[in-house]
């Protein structure tokens, strides 16, 4: 890692006071979990098509099994680069963490203030009453119930009103964050921070690509990141190709010295 680019990077973490993070697959992946668009990520297994809203209502049992097998990871743990984000929002310096991961690995870690821009796959809600299982019991279900994607709670004319969906932004479906009013607090958010700190995303997908643009004028923008981003060569851009985690880690170790 190039030394001076940590340096600069350190500096611009200690005088900041409102860091906002944006975080993709890649910090969860030193945590064991698959990303979705590398050449090994879950995109390689299986279509778009099988996330998304009009196969969720087609094919329930086959979304929900793909969806178990491929989504949910109740045994993964935070890494360190989660467990840094987490310190520094109880130290005052994060403020907000907006995340397309849909694992909870930043609320394991301890962060409290999380978006989930793409929803969670903790959980899951019928779409008629609004009851909510989580998806250890769906699992179970799944096993040893027929129509287990069925609410137990509620009775409609229509079977598929009823349906339990996972918390998930599915590709055709709107999460909360999709609104006027969500993109309105995100923005918000990214105008008001003193940096934008973003960790494990190509930044090459709508809207989440857009974010950084929010930011105002001379804000700092620190990427790390395998790959390239869009924003790399931004005047007011620091970029690390490195491990989020051990990154992190020596971003805290020298804010302690």
């Amino acid at each position: 890692m190039e030394n001076g680019m940590l340096e600069k990077c350190t500096d611009i973490v200690r005088n900041s006071k409102n860091i906002v993070v944006l975080t993709g697959a890649g910090i969860s992946t030193e945590s064991g979990i698959k990303d979705f668009r590398s050449s090994t990520g879950i995109y390689s297994m299986a279509p778009e098509y099988i996330l998304s809203i009009d196969y969720f209502f087609k094919n329930p049992k086959e979304f929900y099994q793909f969806a178990v097998e491929n989504l949910y990871h109740p045994s993964a743990e935070p890494n360190s680069g989660h467990e840094v984000l987490a310190k520094w929002e109880k130290e005052g310096k994060v403020s907000y963490i907006i995340t397309q991961n849909i694992d909870a690995l930043h609320q394991k870690a301890g962060s409290k203030k999380v978006i989930e821009f793409h929803g969670t796959m903790k959980t899951a809600t019928c779409l008629n009453c609004g009851t909510k299982y989580s998806t250890e019991e769906m699992a179970n279900r799944l096993k040893n119930m027929k129509e287990f994607y069925m609410c137990d709670h509620c009775q409609t004319k229509n079977k598929r009103d009823r349906y339990i969906k996972p918390d998930v932004v599915l590709f055709g479906d709107a999460g909360k964050w999709f609104t006027m009013e969500g993109f309105n607090t995100v923005m918000q958010l990214i105008h008001e921070a003193d940096c934008i700190l973003v960790l494990g995303t190509s930044l090459k997908v709508t809207p989440f690509s857009t974010f950084p643009l929010y930011r105002r004028e001379g804000v700092p923008l620190i990427i790390i990141n395998k790959s390239d981003t869009p924003y790399d060569l931004d005047s007011s851009t620091f970029v690390i190709h490195e491990s989020i985690g051990e990154t992190l880690r020596n971003l805290n170790t020298n804010l302690n010295n």
